[in-house]
């Protein structure tokens, strides 16, 4: 009986500790970027894996509380600082946040950067039908952006010309559709 007593005390502390160190959490990531999490890049997913190997830690009573919610707070200005820093100077950014690849230009795709981005032609394919868009010919640009989601511009939709030749011979007839 006595050990159950004590089982129960330790939930209890631990659950008081998860809530305490869920609501200081969100606030110091609140407080450290409105954005946080809402677009991630792989640099952001980073620093959530940190806060929440941070913060388990603290959950579990492996790690105080209070210097764990220090290092949240470092971790959340470092990210902030840096993304400060990256905003200013595109370099550092392209170097942290990486960059936008362009995968369909006017309908043609390069076939070498979407290797590079170890993409297959199903996935694009895939990315496209998720953009309302069943052929890469009616594509003006496809950016894989630098969260990984691609993005799509469709063509102008102009007139269409199309030659149409009846027999050997005989003139060429030009249609345009509007």
């Amino acid at each position: 009986l006595h050990r159950v007593d004590r089982r129960q005390r330790q939930m209890c502390i631990r659950d008081s500790r998860a809530v305490v160190l869920y609501v200081a959490t969100l606030a110091i990531v609140r407080i450290g970027k409105k954005r946080f999490l809402s677009r991630a890049s792989a640099f952001d997913v980073i620093v959530g894996i940190v806060i929440g190997s941070i913060a388990s830690r603290a959950i579990t009573g492996n790690a105080p509380i209070l210097p764990s919610l220090a290092a949240i707070a470092a971790v959340v200005a470092l990210h902030w600082l840096v993304s400060a820093v990256a905003v200013r100077w595109h370099g550092f950014g392209h170097l942290i946040k990486g960059r936008d690849e362009i995968l369909i230009r006017e309908g043609i795709v390069d076939e070498h950067m979407l290797r590079a981005a170890h993409m297959t032609d199903r996935d694009l394919s895939e990315a496209l039908r998720e953009e309302g868009v069943a052929d890469p010919a009616s594509v003006k640009q496809a950016h894989l952006e630098r969260n990984g989601k691609v993005s799509v511009i469709k063509s102008e939709g102009g007139a269409k010309v199309v030659d149409i030749a009846v027999a050997p011979g005989v003139q060429t007839v030009r249609i345009q559709i509007d």
